[in-house]
């Protein structure tokens, strides 16, 4: 052979190997569950909310040998947790990092915005084409109140429609000191409970809360959680700062009040979860949104007892509706695949569970048919329920009745509708005003909201702040864009 046919060969012989190698590289989340057997078995890579818990993976795995003999599809969870969600997620989407099922809601990656953004990929094919199982089994009004501009984006989460918020307490206490809750509504009708608490035990916190707390009153916000809102009962439909308004000026005096009292813990405004309180039980009472016989569902993953009583009524908003949906990132390599696991996973009781609750035998034991109750190893996988699909497709906790899922259809029947439910603000041409708003909230809004800094004296200086930054153009546009929906919607 001469020197220039070796040549030749040998830049042959690179040129293949180079392909080999990336060609496999390619091929690898698709070979991953197959021993690089070349099948059509794909790797599902899911992010979801949540504080990440131990067992996760050797429950996916399980999982995966369940996914795959049903759809050919194996599973990989990444839990991010809560403080930290929205923020990650922004940087994984910007990155590219590979996805192809991504929890979001309202109030958590919004689920709005970042399908505009083009986040996640349209699912108006691929729903009737792969999710006509779960079409038929989602209450409709989930589907039909999730759409952005006409067209579904992400599949929520069948669970209560409404949204009610409780005041949630742990019973323990309230046994001990003989504590009284009938009387429990409004957030100043806590003091005199939490001045018992503070007074007799000090490895306890009586008020807990994480950054991301704002106290209840009675509007609906057009993005959750940044300061312009329309009252529940309004007549004029008039979006206003929430923070001019006397509710909430009266809410932040009273938290306020209560961090000054020692009842809110000095580091709420930073802290990220409030895992490790209801873990140990070293908490006396918080705020949650409720469904029906959520005290059973909470006293089972807890522990411990939890009862509860009610701050709000039981409103219908885009938050309630948008509450959980799981959407498909717009860069998946296999959409086809993961809406067929979506369809599955909201159809399939025994998916659902395993998801939910671990493995059987390890994490929880069946009692009977329908009921079942939490094993000691279930402190290494306790999960969201409502962050991931169908609820009602869960075993019943042990202290359930038969007719759980009915008192849940019966609440959804009996929610009332926010007077701006379906209006879905598109900020589009005034996002860098929206941006730098969302930038001076990063800055005051934990503090102000957990009554860490006094309304007093800071509360004017913050208003101004939002409104340097473009929240007064934002509003308008807002206004704008609200006047027409109703024109448009009768």
């Amino acid at each position: 052979m001469s020197k220039s046919q070796k040549r030749f060969s040998l830049v042959l012989s690179l040129i293949m190997t180079v392909t080999f190698v990336l060609s496999a590289c390619g091929d690898s989340r698709e070979a991953s569950e197959s021993g690089g057997a070349g099948n059509d078995t794909v790797q599902l890579i899911w992010y979801t909310i949540g504080t990440p818990q131990k067992d996760v993976n050797k429950v996916m795995e399980t999982v995966s040998q369940y996914t795959k003999e049903k759809i050919n599809a194996t599973v990989t969870m990444k839990m991010l947790d809560w403080g930290d969600y929205a923020q990650k997620m922004q940087v994984n989407v910007a990155s590219g990092e590979p996805m192809d099922i991504i929890f979001t809601s309202a109030g958590g990656f919004d689920y709005v915005q970042n399908a505009r953004k083009g986040a996640f990929l349209e699912l108006d094919e691929l729903l009737p084409k792969y999710g006509q199982d779960l079409i038929k089994t989602i209450n409709p009004a989930f589907l039909s109140g999730s759409k952005v501009d006409g067209h579904n984006y992400g599949i929520p989460a069948n669970k209560e429609l409404p949204q009610q918020e409780v005041w949630r307490f742990n019973k323990t206490l309230l046994d001990k000191y003989k504590l009284d809750t009938s009387g429990v509504r409004t957030l100043d009708s806590l003091e005199p409970l939490l001045k018992t608490i503070k007074e007799n035990e000090p490895g306890v916190t009586p008020f807990a809360m994480d950054k991301n707390y704002v106290p209840y009153v009675p509007y609906d916000y057009v993005i959750q959680n940044l300061p312009m809102a329309v009252k529940l009962d309004t007549t004029d439909f008039k979006i206003v700062n929430i923070l001019e308004t006397p509710e909430m000026k009266e809410a932040l005096t009273t938290m306020n009040k209560y961090y000054k009292a020692g009842y809110i813990s000095s580091e709420a405004a930073t802290t990220g979860s409030t895992n490790d309180l209801t873990t140990s039980g070293n908490w006396f009472l918080d705020r949650a949104q409720t469904q029906p016989l959520a005290d059973n569902q909470w006293s089972a993953s807890y522990g411990y007892p939890v009862v509860s009583t009610p701050a709000s009524d039981a409103v219908i908003t885009n938050t309630s509706v948008q509450g959980s949906i799981m959407a498909i990132s717009a860069n998946s390599e296999y959409p086809e695949k993961a809406m067929e696991f979506l369809n599955l996973l909201n159809t399939d009781p025994v998916l659902r569970n395993m998801v939910d609750s671990g493995i059987e035998g390890t994490h929880y034991k069946k009692v009977d048919d329908t009921h079942m109750e939490n094993l000691p190893e279930s402190k290494n996988y306790d999960m969201p329920s409502y962050s991931l699909g169908n609820n009602m497709l869960l075993y019943l906790n042990s202290n359930d009745p038969d007719n759980k899922w009915e008192e849940f259809k019966k609440f959804n029947a009996e929610g009332v509708d926010s007077p701006i439910l379906s209006f879905n603000f598109d900020a589009s041409k005034v996002s860098a005003e929206l941006t730098a708003v969302q930038n001076v909230k990063e800055q005051y809004w934990a503090a102000l909201m957990t009554g860490t800094i006094d309304p007093a004296t800071n509360l004017d200086q913050v208003i101004e702040k939002f409104n340097q930054a473009g929240l007064e153009r934002v509003m308008a546009e807002a206004q704008s864009q609200l006047d027409a929906w109703r024109v448009e919607n009768k």
